[in-house]
């Protein structure tokens, strides 16, 4: 009987040990911070300027400050393209395992003239990509100069708007907002602004960021 006693107790034991495992294990999973991978170019890269001062970083330190549930990955390559991006994205969905991918691509396609459609294909791609991997989409739209015509330049504009509905996914239209008129707030190429002006860029951002990382 005695051993018949301690067998039972061992079970329990163990099953009780298995219990608190499971228990532990969801506990950890539900607390992990939600992962927002950032997919861009040069404008989100920090081009030109010092570590930490650009609108991801700044963006990371409201997230802290906010106490938000979540970390931020910066993916952004200088020189991005929306084929390039659309390359790259499946690693590193693979190895961030995000929950929302910021897409911020598109200007160095329609600095080089390249076809709108083409660059509206590699943002749906991306999207669809993402949306399999369980990540939410969130896009941040660009404008660019009208050195192709005033035609080229209003498609990729409305590109950014049309990929928003069709994918129901949630837009800035414009990153530079508050920024592109002012030429005192660019680095001497007159393409990359300067540091002083990525707080503006977190402000046309932000709103929308935090909408869509509080998002369930």
């Amino acid at each position: 009987m005695r051993n018949m006693e301690m067998k039972l107790a061992k079970k329990l034991s163990v099953h009780v040990a298995a219990a608190w495992l499971m228990v532990a294990a969801a506990a950890s999973a539900h607390s992990a911070p939600k992962t927002v991978l950032v997919l861009g170019d040069s404008l989100s890269a920090e081009y030109g300027l010092a570590r930490g001062t650009g609108w991801v970083a700044l963006a990371e330190k409201k997230v802290k400050d906010q106490k938000l549930d979540a970390e931020i990955v910066n993916a952004s390559v200088s020189g991005e393209t929306t084929s390039g991006g659309r390359s790259r994205l499946p690693a590193l969905l693979t190895k961030h395992k995000p929950a929302l991918v910021v897409i911020e691509l598109g200007a160095n396609d329609g600095l080089r003239g390249l076809p709108v459609a083409a660059a509206q294909a590699n943002l749906k791609a991306m999207a669809d990509t993402a949306g399999k991997s369980g990540a939410k989409v969130m896009l941040i739209g660009m404008r660019i100069p009208p050195n192709y015509g005033r035609d080229y330049s209003d498609k990729f504009y409305a590109m950014y708007g049309t990929l928003s509905r069709e994918l129901k996914a949630p837009l800035v239209p414009f990153m530079l907002d508050g920024v592109a008129e002012k030429t005192e707030m660019f680095q001497p190429d007159r393409l990359h602004p300067l540091a002083e002006a990525h707080p503006t860029i977190l402000n046309n951002i932000w709103p929308v960021l935090e909408k869509s990382i509080k998002a369930k």
